[in-house]
């Protein structure tokens, strides 16, 4: 992958895939083996940490998905990219952006800010 667009959505499909068995295939095919997640909550490094991340996400906001906002825009090995995480067809409540390098066109390294937080999430 080196197009912005598809490695944004590719990421935004991740997060919002409730299959294990989906999500595996696609940290295999997206991400490389010594993947790092970090943001002010949480961190994981590794396939299998960055899938736990991802599960917890999912089952601490049930019915929530995340969206990409805007453009994803990118130069070399980075992106960036804003998204939105809360239910479907209403106004999200969590809202971040993310900062990706790449190492042979797969995640390596995920980067995250929050910019807006509801309190107690």
């Amino acid at each position: 992958m080196t197009n912005p667009t598809e490695i944004a959505e590719s990421y935004i499909a991740l997060w919002n895939e409730r299959d294990a068995a989906q999500r595996g295939t696609l940290l295999a095919r997206n991400w490389t083996k010594d993947a790092l997640y970090v943001d002010p909550m949480m961190r994981g490094e590794g396939r299998d940490a960055v899938d736990g991340l991802v599960a917890g996400v999912q089952q601490r906001f049930p019915g929530f998905r995340f969206r990409l906002v805007g453009a994803a825009d990118g130069h070399g090995p980075h992106l960036r990219f804003s998204w939105e995480l809360g239910p479907e067809n209403a106004e999200a409540p969590i809202q971040g952006m993310d900062f990706v390098e790449l190492a042979d066109g797969r995640i390596q390294r995920v980067t995250g800010f929050l910019d807006k937080v509801p309190q107690g999430a």
